[in-house]
């Protein structure tokens, strides 16, 4: 399948943050044509409503994609997130098992955060955690051009409207 235009997929998962007293969890809600993260929760317990939250956010400010595909954690199996999706008319796709591939785009997001935001800070409490990677999302949005998104940014690629020349 080509994913040439915003809205059409979008990709969500969980990452690991950190902190001196032991771990955040991170999730984001990321439109895989552009890349832009549209959303995206920290919580210290791996409870489905931090998901579900960044979902509704996501789906509030952009309305629903066609498509969302997620790994098959709990969050995204849960009865909350499935049915906020199927309410929303989004077609459901998980990726296999061990597929980190399905998911690259977000996994290459956290590779970023965590190599130029995450392990350069000490992330002492959650306050500082969420200040951080607000301003690092921020930052990636809208400052850093992509080479897939014909040097332009996330934002940029976004809010243009237009279908991207490469397949995603």
């Amino acid at each position: 399948m080509q994913i040439t235009r915003p809205n059409q997929v979008w990709c969500s998962d969980i990452s690991y943050i950190p902190v001196k007293r032991g771990f955040l969890y991170l999730v984001a809600i990321m439109d895989w044509a552009t890349r832009k993260v549209l959303s995206w929760r920290l919580s210290n317990t791996m409870d489905a409503s931090f998901c579900k939250a960044a979902l509704d956010e996501a789906i509030t400010k952009y309305g629903p994609p066609e498509i969302m595909n997620t790994d098959q954690g709990s969050q995204f199996t849960g009865l909350t997130w499935i049915t906020t999706l199927t309410e929303a008319d989004v077609k459901i796709s998980m990726d296999g098992r061990g597929r980190y591939l399905d998911t690259i785009f977000i996994e290459r997001l956290w590779r970023s955060l965590n190599q130029e935001t995450v392990y350069l800070h000490a992330l002492t409490d959650g306050f500082v955690a969420e200040r951080v990677i607000r301003e690092w999302i921020t930052f990636y949005n809208t400052d850093r051009p992509h080479t897939a998104l014909d040097k332009r940014t996330p934002d940029e690629a976004y809010f243009d409207g237009k279908e991207l020349k490469k397949a995603a």
